[in-house]
């Protein structure tokens, strides 16, 4: 497994991987890796040749109420990681290399940014589309992988890959769950032992609401008993919505035809977590 930290090493390891016309798969992360990121390594593996990882923590995606400081990091565990599943490259660049002194360019997507995670964290999609956009470009990756824990990130790159014509190919991959139904996320390790227990509600909180909608419950109604169940387990919920799947636009009522997507966000303690899932 090679290990670049510089464009140029990052360039030259991408042109040997491609050579012959294979093709690279790229699995942007953050870094903190769990079972989740190592299932985005084997769909990666699964759909080109060789795969490439990405471990950046993108200061673009925090806003001045965020620490940035205090996202986990964990590079001797992670490169284990990625070795054992049999990732073929790494890339892990200084915020220098990444944003060079007097860069001045950032990535502005409209459409599927509104609302949600846009208003909650103002910023982070703008943040998020320059950094893939980045590595996209810079990795020459064929296929990049993307896990649908995040589905408003999901379709904000996919919208801006297509929109700037980048030939990069957006694969979701199903979100990886712990055994009792949480969604894993690096920021789990911050929940403390009745939280972690409390955790697997929200999950459940939703699915109960899908259910309802899919089988002629009012949306309004369902929401609201979610929202009610949420906070009596002691969650702090910023949102509980059904939406169209693809422009994250909120329904009042269910979808006659089109996917639909139901999606929360809710803090637990110190820790916010997000989720989603299919309806109908």
């Amino acid at each position: 497994m090679q290990i670049c930290r510089d464009l140029p090493s990052l360039r030259a390891a991408s042109a040997a991987l491609h050579a012959g016309g294979k093709r690279l798969a790229l699995v942007p992360t953050m870094g903190a890796l769990h079972d989740g990121h190592i299932a985005l390594v084997t769909a990666g593996r699964a759909a080109a040749d060789a795969v490439a990882t990405s471990i950046f923590v993108n200061p673009l995606q925090f806003n001045p109420n965020e620490d940035l400081s205090r996202y986990p990091r964990d590079e001797e565990g992670d490169l284990d990681k990625l070795r054992r599943a049999g990732c073929d490259l790494v890339w892990m660049p200084p915020v220098e290399a990444m944003y060079p002194p007097g860069s001045a360019t950032v990535i502005e997507v409209a459409g599927p940014t509104a609302g949600w995670e846009g208003d909650a964290r103002p910023g982070h999609f703008r943040g998020v589309a320059t950094v893939c956009c980045k590595l996209f470009l810079q990795s020459q990756a064929d296929v990049a992988v993307f896990g649908e824990k995040d589905w408003q990130q999901l379709q904000v790159v996919t919208r801006m890959a297509a929109d700037l014509d980048i030939p990069t190919r957006i694969l979701p991959v199903e979100t990886v769950r712990e055994v009792d139904g949480l969604a894993m996320s690096s920021r789990n390790r911050f929940l403390s032992s009745q939280d972690r227990e409390t955790a697997p509600v929200l999950l459940r909180v939703m699915t109960q609401a899908a259910a309802a909608i899919a089988t002629g419950g009012t949306v309004e109604a369902a929401l609201q008993d979610g929202l009610a169940t949420l906070r009596g387990h002691g969650f702090a919920p910023d949102y509980l919505a059904l939406v169209e799947a693809e422009t994250l636009k909120p329904l009042a009522a269910r979808r006659t035809a089109g996917p639909m997507r139901l999606i929360a966000a809710a803090r637990l303690g110190t820790v916010r977590l997000l989720d989603n899932i299919a309806v109908g």
